[in-house]
């Protein structure tokens, strides 16, 4: 079976919801070579990314939704876990992460997580709906060199804006790099609020810390 036909059936599985049809199908894959972080980022992300086009054409609903990507994490737990047995990863830094106060969605946060721990960040996740003064604690705890804030709502992005002034003002700003991301985000607000990167998906995040980073 080629890489584009193991990928389209773990896509698939993902789309169906369905557990048992997506452990399988990531067995198959890692049996035939495939690299973990390849299966996350053309296989299970991808199929995420339908099941949230179908949510937002109300063809499913929010039940669906959260079980898909309670059904995600787990399959990148498990990759993740692959990966990590198949390579030596270097520590790069430490990624702290949070939904931004006002917003309690997690599933694309949970991914940037996993994936980001794939990659040899050692990850903080704060989890959601987190104030700007617990960030701001927290980074003053922790001196991280990355700061990745997530935005699903459009009516939540100012909070993101809010952080960067707040450790502006805290005279932390220059100690770290800060990645915003989230379905309304772009790259276009990322400059305008004086973000120092921008990420579409959990793959996009990996990549822009790296290159902060370097």
């Amino acid at each position: 079976m080629s890489t584009n036909e193991n990928l389209s059936r773990i896509i698939e599985a993902v789309i169906k919801i369905d557990a048992g049809l997506l452990d399988t199908t990531i067995d198959d894959a890692l049996q035939a070579g495939l690299d973990p972080l390849m299966i996350v980022n053309e296989g299970v992300t991808v199929g995420l990314r339908q099941v949230g086009d179908l949510f937002a054409e109300e063809e499913i609903y929010l039940p669906e939704l959260v079980q898909a990507g309670r059904l995600v994490s787990k399959a990148v737990e498990k990759l993740t876990s692959a990966f990590s047995e198949e390579k030596a990863i270097a520590k790069k830094g430490t990624f702290l992460i949070a939904t931004v106060k006002g917003d309690v969605h997690d599933i694309g946060k949970n991914l940037v997580s996993l994936i980001m721990a794939a990659s040899g960040y050692d990850v903080v996740d704060l989890g959601t709906d987190v104030s700007t003064d617990d960030i701001v604690e927290k980074i003053t705890e922790l001196n991280p060199q990355l700061l990745g804030l997530s935005s699903l709502l459009s009516t939540t992005m100012p909070a993101q804006r809010e952080v960067i002034q707040t450790l502006i003002e805290a005279g932390v700003r220059d100690q770290l790099h800060v990645i915003v991301g989230g379905a309304p985000v772009t790259q276009a607000w990322a400059q305008e609020i004086g973000a120092d990167g921008y990420a579409e998906n959990a793959s996009q995040a990996v990549l822009e810390a790296d290159r902060l980073m370097t």
